[in-house]
């Protein structure tokens, strides 16, 4: 009770008194014949009690509450930097509090800071002040305003797609269109144009131009018509035309689509394919809808790293293909298409769980023997659909590729003539060991000796001659107009991180795919969820 007293600075507080009130007499006696503490013990209360506020006390009642510091007390400066790191989207609401927040946010410092961490600008942007434009006026009238349309986008091209990555470069929105390297060279880089830009030349309003055609930019328009999908239009279609007519229109079309000239292409089917798609296409004259689509989900058990492959086509040229990671199915879905098989369809289907062992090179080279091994894997997939194999295969969480294992009844590949070893067969061991078996050659590199059966076409005879794993696939083949669509079977082969092939058996066809080398950014599916959802809508759109 001494010590309560001494903190309180005023003898026994009622809080006090109402704890002796409620000790017994004996008690209360005992408290009273406390001896009193040393002079250290005395220093150190009074120190509490200076820093509790004496006044009041501790038992008092409760301190004073401490000044309170008001941000309209803090100097210019700091505020600056304080609302330099809030998100832009936040600073509108941030004005309305007061004249002075208002005033401070006109400051350039800020949305010059704003500009750079959002979107990226890494442009001088104190060049502005010469043409009388802010960072601010930047921000709200052409960053801010445009956000929706950044990211990567399919065209409404009928069968053929595309691939539109619109960005933010330097002081301009710029639409690229991106397109594939000239056929067959697959390994090349991807070209690209643009196809339209944004940018504020005055305070009043962005302004956006078409960079279609051969005459400089002219005026243009977008439209967000709803969420994930806008529209262009050129309002000086005009400019598309070239003083020698269609003829001269359409031998620069085809010098930047094939690089090459008609007479250098022989194949007649091919030439008809050519000219088709440069009708088909420039009656649009940039006036086109475009749809938001997603770079697949990334998972570590993945076989490898999905993403966007250019891949040969045939006399369709080169085509982009999405692959993508579905447990243990992986998919290849046309972002650019054909009259055949357009863009949005899938075009092979990998069953990660029926892996194909090649035979030694020797044998590799007759087409007969590897049709004979797809054919008997196609089969047992079938069985296995049939007994509800299929379902339970799939499960209802994502789990890693499982590779079948041969049969102990066929013959092994150091006996050649007796064919080859890997006929799969159902996997009835572990699923985790089935994964260690399959991941760990893509991982470390290991692989074998490959080459292409004879009689089997191949638009790029530089393909790698090392692979590391083959899986059973189908392929999707369609007549003219998308008539009569089926899948059929096939070897998916991955030769290394970046680049795989496809064997289409019923085309005695070789297709070889290599990863676009290029960084997309807003590009990133929200969910899992959100891209399979982006797939259906691709596919339903030309089903």
């Amino acid at each position: 009770m001494a010590v309560c007293a001494r903190l309180c600075g005023v003898g026994p507080s009622r809080g006090c008194r109402r704890r002796q009130q409620r000790r017994g007499p004996a008690e209360t006696a005992a408290a009273d014949s406390e001896p009193d503490t040393d002079p250290e013990e005395e220093r150190i209360e009074a120190s509490a009690a200076v820093l509790a506020g004496v006044g009041g006390g501790l038992c008092a009642g409760p301190s004073p509450p401490p000044p309170r510091c008001s941000l309209l007390e803090l100097p210019p400066e700091l505020l600056v930097e304080i609302f330099a790191s809030l998100p832009g989207t936040d600073l509108p609401s941030l004005a309305q509090v007061c004249t002075k927040f208002r005033r401070i946010l006109h400051t350039d410092t800020i949305w010059r800071r704003r500009c750079r961490e959002e979107y990226g600008v890494c442009e001088n942007l104190r060049k502005l002040e010469i043409t009388g434009v802010s960072c601010r006026d930047v921000y709200a009238k052409l960053l801010h305003r445009y956000r929706h349309i950044l990211g990567l986008w399919q065209p409404d091209i009928g069968p053929y797609g595309g691939l539109l990555n619109v960005v933010v470069d330097g002081l301009f929105i710029i639409g690229w269109m991106y397109l594939p390297p000239h056929d067959p060279h697959v390994d090349d880089p991807m070209r690209f144009k643009p196809l339209f830009r944004i940018h504020l030349m005055e305070r009043k309003a962005a302004t956006v131009e078409c960079m279609y055609g051969h005459k400089g930019p002219h005026h243009g328009h977008i439209q967000i018509v709803k969420k994930d999908e806008f529209s262009t239009k050129c309002n000086q279609t005009d400019h598309h035309r070239m003083s020698g007519g269609r003829q001269e229109e359409f031998r620069t079309w085809l010098r930047e689509e094939w690089g090459r000239t008609l007479e250098d292409i022989f194949h007649e089917h091919m030439q008809e394919l050519i000219l088709m798609k440069f009708i088909y296409t420039s009656q649009y004259d940039n006036c086109l809808t475009y749809r938001r689509i997603y770079l697949p989900p990334s998972h570590p058990d993945d076989l490898i790293k999905p993403g966007l492959f250019k891949g040969t086509y045939g006399s369709h040229g080169l085509e982009i293909v999405m692959l993508s990671f579905h447990g243990r199915r992986a998919r290849g879905t046309k972002i650019t298409g054909d009259p055949n098989i357009p863009a949005g369809q899938q075009t092979v289907e990998i069953d990660l769980r029926h892996r194909i062992q090649l035979p030694d090179l020797e044998n590799q080279r007759n087409f007969n023997e590897l049709s004979r091994i797809v054919l008997e894997v196609r089969e047992r997939v079938r069985q296995e659909q049939q007994e509800g194999g299929h379902e339970a295969g799939e499960g209802r969480g994502r789990q890693g590729p499982r590779e079948s294992q041969p049969s102990p009844a066929q013959p092994r590949a150091e006996a050649p003539s007796k064919g080859p070893d890997g006929t799969p067969g159902e996997d009835g061991g572990e699923p985790g060991d089935a994964v260690a078996v399959a991941e760990q050659p893509a991982q470390c590199g290991q692989g074998q000796p490959f080459v292409l059966p004879v009689g089997v076409s191949s638009r790029n005879e530089d393909y790698p001659r090392t692979c590391r794993m083959c899986f059973y696939g189908t392929g999707l083949i369609a007549g003219h107009g998308f008539t009569s669509p089926e899948r059929t079977p096939g070897v998916f082969i991955l030769f290394d991180e970046d680049r795989f092939g496809f064997v289409w058996l019923e085309l005695k066809s070789f297709s070889l795919y290599s990863r676009v080398q290029a960084t997309f950014r807003n590009a990133d599916a929200p969910s899992p969820q959100a891209f399979d959802e982006m797939l259906k809508n691709i596919q339903s759109l030309t089903s």
